[in-house]
């Protein structure tokens, strides 16, 4: 069981033997120093402790003098990646994680991000599509299970999830599943329990959640099935709890170019004119974290499609996230997508 944050604490004004109980009853080799108000000022490692003790000091002495004050932090919205690319940069192995008034909130471990915590959180990906977009790739071929560098796209998913602890996940198939069944299997040899939601017939983006035999306890990740990312899916589970929405939508930011001059009128008198003008929108990702109550909404075996499900909600009023996907994300719904995909185009 994980041990409580405030195990690792140590006062300021404490000693050397206080540092090494917060050392030992953290479990985590590393002591977190705050003042009287409870703000982080420094920290403490077993090996600053056990350098200490050699050189001569008691266990009775001062922890001040020896605290490291020039240490790392990050607040609670720094994303997996960000963080992890401070720990490769700084060769550390511990980053606290403060509130805006400096008190630690949490703390991030390199080796959690190499063997991540297990998550309750179940992950469905939906992978029933034909793809007749991709034809005549797909006539042999599910769509998810194109590849792309050597590995099919569905492959890289799973392990995706399962690299942010997911450990039992939901695969719904129709179109050629017993392709997806065979490769994946029960899903032990990718470190995970796999089951498979089979549809009788097209359920839409969201349906296939009515055939779960159990309704979940925890958020369930939801993905599509043709998407090649880096999305950091704990990341979006985390900030779907700490908002306390019913459902949270991975978006990601689009421009396109309108190739025309945009002309602005006010009846038959022009007013604007604007060569080639660029339309930035907030496009869907195909990544949701929905809360059970809203998973328990889909009725079994009736088509849903997940923006009639998340309309719904917002039409009752319940609180819908959005979570910016800042890392590589292609939808490889399409040939020119697929092939920016395959080959860096």
């Amino acid at each position: 069981m994980a041990r409580p944050l405030e195990a690792c604490f140590v006062p300021i004004g404490g000693t050397l033997r206080d540092a090494m109980l917060a050392l030992d009853q953290g479990a985590r080799q590393i002591a977190l120093v705050v003042d009287g108000d409870g703000r982080l000022v420094g920290v403490t490692t077993d090996g600053d402790v056990r350098r200490a003790i050699l050189a001569g000091a008691s266990p009775t002495d001062p922890l001040a003098p020896r605290v490291g004050r020039a240490f790392v932090a990050v607040g609670p919205t720094d994303g997996r990646a960000e963080v992890l690319d401070l720990m490769r940069a700084r060769r550390i192995g511990a980053i606290p994680v403060v509130d805006e008034a400096g008190r630690p909130v949490g703390l991030h471990l390199l080796h959690e991000f190499i063997v991540p915590a297990g998550r309750a959180n179940w992950a469905v990906i939906m992978a029933g599509g034909r793809g007749t977009r991709l034809r005549p790739l797909t006539t042999d071929t599910p769509k998810p299970m194109i590849r792309v560098a050597g590995r099919p796209i569905l492959e890289r998913i799973v392990l995706s999830a399962v690299g942010h602890g997911i450990e039992r996940i939901f695969i719904a198939v129709s179109y050629l599943g017993a392709v997806i069944e065979d490769h994946f299997g029960d899903g032990a040899r990718f470190g995970c329990r796999i089951d498979y939601l089979r549809e009788e017939r097209p359920l839409g983006t969201a349906g296939a959640l009515g055939l779960l035999a159990e309704p979940p306890t925890e958020p369930v990740l939801v993905m599509n099935g043709d998407l090649v990312t880096q999305a950091d899916l704990g990341a979006l589970l985390d900030f779907h709890a700490a908002g306390g929405y019913v459902a949270t939508i991975g978006v990601r930011g689009y421009a396109h170019t309108v190739p025309f001059g945009s002309v602005e009128r006010d009846g038959a008198r022009v007013i604007r004119l604007e060569e080639k003008p660029i339309l930035r929108r907030d496009i869907s990702g195909g990544i949701y974290a929905l809360a059970p109550s809203l998973v328990r909404r889909v009725t079994a075996d009736e088509p849903l499609d997940m923006p009639d499900l998340i309309g719904a909600a917002i039409a009752a009023g319940d609180r819908v996230g959005a979570f910016d996907i800042e890392e590589d994300w292609i939808d490889v719904g399409q040939r020119d997508h697929l092939d920016r995909a395959r080959f860096g185009e």
